[in-house]
């Protein structure tokens, strides 16, 4: 799930074209029985590929520059 997470973030950071988010929506649809079980998970995983496509982003100089000073800030 943070995989998926992070690949949604991060085409969005740089602008893919949304045409495959049904794809994103349906592989995340198959975390539900996790997502039932842990009332938590879904954030979990949402903070972890935060940091995940933040890294990937500074790792690639992807990042806007918007990105780096909210980063900066705190």
């Amino acid at each position: 799930m943070v995989a998926e997470l992070t690949a949604a973030l991060v085409g969005a950071d740089v602008g893919l074209p949304t045409t495959h988010l049904d794809d994103h929506a349906a592989y995340i649809g198959s975390w539900l029985a996790i997502l039932r079980k842990d009332n938590r998970a879904l954030l979990t995983a949402a903070a972890r590929a935060e940091e995940a496509a933040g890294f990937l982003l500074r790792a690639t100089d992807l990042a806007c520059e918007d990105d780096l000073d909210e980063q900066a800030a705190a």
